[in-house]
């Protein structure tokens, strides 16, 4: 019996639901698939599914032993991949997930100027302003705009960028311009939504942070449509700073509440840590951070 054969096909059925699914993958039968894991279990001495006709589920046993049979799986195909490319050329598929903003304005010259450097490293790269998590192993590194970092990941940070809150000079002359937070009650918000500070605006007043709940008219989850509002009079928005540089330099959008403005947040590459790290991976990383270095001078 191959041992390491059938934790595979035990993750894999996990992972995609069915016998069958797991058949179709490795061009086997759903008898094979099913002997592999009575193989198993056997072996184990103990259930690792619940089957039922409808769907399969973990087992207590099961759930344990997933999770420590997907990161031996994981740490053997890491090694795999960082032995064959010792001496070689960097090569795979690199899984990045990056905020809509940041993602869609900076990252694709990035790559672009890496993969002049690594062609043969194919980038995946989803737009979305969710936290992903990384154990899950649906990517490899998470672009986060934040303050705080959670336990267990290696950070590595890439840039700045301050949360500022605009409107159009269309705006400002027919409804005045804030100069204290509290006088937004009283003016129509274009709200950023999935965010890690959800539908609260962030402001620094006396040295603390403060949150208010604006009176939106309008929200999107992209800063790239709420400065467009923006700039057609529909409100005022609060936005990273990378969001709205360029209707700033154009004069299409002032910056109002400059007092109460909160110190800048870091964008940082995220990974996990690992007794080995896929070479598309540091290059990946150590070059995002030299290339953003670059673009501060």
């Amino acid at each position: 019996m191959d041992k390491l054969n059938n934790m595979r096909v035990f993750c894999r059925i996990v992972e995609l639901g069915t016998f069958a699914a797991v058949a179709r993958e490795m061009n086997l039968s759903a008898m094979m698939i099913s002997k592999y894991m009575t193989q198993l279990e056997e072996s184990l001495g103990v259930a690792l599914l619940n089957r039922t006709t409808r769907q399969i589920s973990l087992t207590e046993a099961g759930e344990i032993y997933f999770h420590r049979s997907k990161q031996l799986m994981d740490d053997f195909s890491e090694l795999d991949e960082y032995t064959s490319q010792l001496g070689q050329h960097v090569k795979g598929t690199l899984k990045i997930s990056a905020p809509i903003d940041f993602g869609g304005l900076y990252m694709v010259s990035a790559i672009e100027a890496y993969q002049q450097k690594y062609p043969d490293v194919r980038v995946l790269m989803t737009l979305h302003n969710n936290r992903v998590d990384l154990i899950k192993g649906s990517f490899d590194l998470s672009l986060l705009v934040t303050v705080n970092l959670e336990l267990g990941v290696v950070a590595r940070k890439l840039a700045e960028t301050s949360l500022c809150t605009y409107a159009s000079p269309a705006y400002l002359d027919k409804f005045g311009k804030p100069e204290h937070i509290d006088q937004l009650a009283v003016h129509r918000c274009l709200l950023y939504t999935d965010t890690p500070h959800h539908d609260y605006w962030l402001f620094n007043q006396a040295a603390q942070e403060v949150k208010i709940k604006p009176n939106w008219y309008f929200s999107s989850n992209n800063g790239r449509v709420l400065c467009q509002a923006a700039v057609l009079g529909m409100g005022i928005t609060q936005v990273p700073e990378i969001s709205a540089v360029n209707y700033v330099q154009q004069g299409q959008l002032i910056e109002v509440l400059q007092d109460f403005k909160i110190p800048p947040l870091s964008i940082y590459a995220t990974y996990l840590q690992r007794r080995f790290l896929p070479a598309k991976l540091t290059t990946f990383v150590n070059f995002m951070v030299e290339y953003f270095a670059e673009l501060k001078q």
